[in-house]
């Protein structure tokens, strides 16, 4: 049940003018600043200037980023959940109030590459999280980059720290937070009351914001890709001002408080770089 602080985003109205860059970007240490304007500070990329992120830098599956820029539908499937228990229904591309989301498509490596990423941990039964980077591009997201910042972590929790770093990664190529990964190395799979909170902090920013959940030992639901319900487990989330792992009330509308995604595909074409800051 990953632990990270509030984070803060550019609006998303429209595409950024830089994204076009991403379509190949070199891996390799760089000199990074910025920092997401937290809910109660504003600080400029001129506080974060001197931050320098040396890290070990992997290429999924080529040592350049590639997107795909009319992607064939053999090569794209839909990320179908390992089924759908805990009380929690398939969502549509259309959820109760906020319209159409847009599509998210992720390489079809991320969650095994992550996964290997995070075997020291789970064999510790200690949880690992990361952070998704994705560009806009035609009304789509397309995730090109997995950050592992430096963190804390214990059997139920994960508590990213020198959240510079990451934010600085995401600046740097323009990419939007739109979703995070994790590991619940010993239980199964879930979104815990700390997880909601988490998750409640992306997907008030971008509704298409989703959350990863890889549970290696639950035989039954190996994964699973999650979001807030909007308005029904939004509105809980928003109201709630618990910390810690804590119940949370039913929704007004009697939706689930989160549920699965649908709008999340798997893109063989699509190749991501992955920053391991720890």
């Amino acid at each position: 049940m990953a632990e990270r602080n509030h984070i803060s985003a550019r609006g998303i109205d429209g595409e950024n003018p830089r994204l076009s860059s991403l379509c190949s970007v070199e891996s390799g240490s760089s000199c990074f600043a910025c920092k997401f304007p937290g809910p109660n500070f504003l600080k400029t990329t001129s506080d974060y200037q001197n931050i320098t992120v040396h890290s070990v830098t992997q290429c999924s599956p080529s040592p350049v980023i590639s997107c795909t820029e009319k992607p064939q539908s053999s090569n794209i499937s839909q990320v179908m959940d390992a089924n759908t228990e805990h009380g929690q229904s398939q969502s549509s591309n259309k959820s109760a109030s906020s319209g159409v989301l847009r599509d998210v498509h992720i390489s079809a490596r991320l969650m095994e590459d992550f996964l290997d990423l995070a075997k020291e941990n789970t064999e510790k039964d200690l949880e690992t999280c990361g952070i998704l980077g994705a560009f806009l591009k035609n009304g789509t997201f397309y995730v090109t980059t997995l950050i592992i910042p430096k963190q804390e972590s214990t059997s139920s929790s994960c508590q990213a720290t020198n959240d510079e770093e990451a934010f600085a990664i995401q600046n740097e190529h323009s990419l939007f937070p739109v979703g995070w990964i994790h590991t619940h190395p010993s239980q199964s799979c879930f979104m815990s009351s700390v997880d909601l909170h988490t998750h409640y902090s992306y997907q008030v920013m971008i509704p298409e914001a989703f959350a990863i959940v890889m549970a290696p030992t639950d035989t039954s639901s190996s994964y699973g890709i999650f979001r807030l319900s909007d308005p029904g487990g939004m509105s809980v989330l928003k109201a709630c001002q618990e910390q810690g792992f804590h119940p949370h009330g039913e929704t007004t509308d009697g939706s689930p408080v989160f549920e699965h995604c649908s709008n999340v595909y798997k893109n063989s074409n699509l190749r991501f770089e992955i920053f391991d800051l720890r």
